[in-house]
């Protein structure tokens, strides 16, 4: 496993619909004692401020990560960059700048499940090449999907159960949430509130 390091980095090409990083963990938070996965908002803000170690397991290149993270410091443009490459495309060996506030997302996923395991992540950047290729062999790929934008992973935990995942990610209403108990996934994306 590669070294922890500190992430920082500058969000200005991936604006949360016109939230900034307090605001995003502040709405979470609000939407995370409102759900009952913490008792209080003095809770979410001693969790929030304190840093994290987030691992991360690639299933498709069994590449490993992991990263050192507190919400309320800035990104690191290496380590995003070194992210990006982690989280890219292994069908067309291609990456994209992914958008940061899906660690952001992670991080409070981690939180209010209380989880200290690992994310397999099954998928993240696809290329529009690939995405019509899987639209072509497989049901349930959307056309204008997520993650071509770099706004999405499909994730299991090492030690959450999907539905927990699942319940999390409703509860922070912090983007699209997908559930596939069959194939034992949770989309999570950035982008518009919504669920399937």
């Amino acid at each position: 496993m590669s070294n922890p390091s500190k992430l920082v980095l500058d969000r200005q090409d991936f604006p949360v619909r016109g939230l900034s990083r307090r605001g995003f963990l502040k709405r979470a938070g609000a939407a995370a004692v409102g759900a009952m996965l913490l008792p209080s908002a003095e809770a979410v803000a001693k969790s929030f401020s304190r840093e994290r170690l987030l691992s991360f397991h690639n299933v498709n290149t069994d590449e490993e990560m992991n990263i050192l993270c507190c919400p309320e410091q800035q990104y690191d443009a290496r380590l995003l960059e070194r992210l990006n490459h982690f989280l890219r495309d292994h069908h067309a060996e291609v990456s994209r700048p992914m958008d940061p506030a899906l660690l952001d997302l992670l991080f409070a996923v981690s939180v209010f499940t209380g989880s200290n395991g690992t994310f397999k992540i099954i998928s993240a950047y696809r290329s529009p090449e690939t995405n019509s290729w899987l639209r072509k062999i497989s049901h349930g790929v959307a056309e204008h999907s997520m993650h071509i934008e770099g706004k999405a992973v499909d994730i299991r935990m090492t030690d959450v159960d999907t539905h927990t995942i699942h319940r999390v990610g409703l509860a922070l209403q912090q983007g699209g949430v997908g559930y596939y108990p069959r194939h034992d996934f949770v989309h999570l994306d950035t982008g518009d509130v919504r669920s399937w």
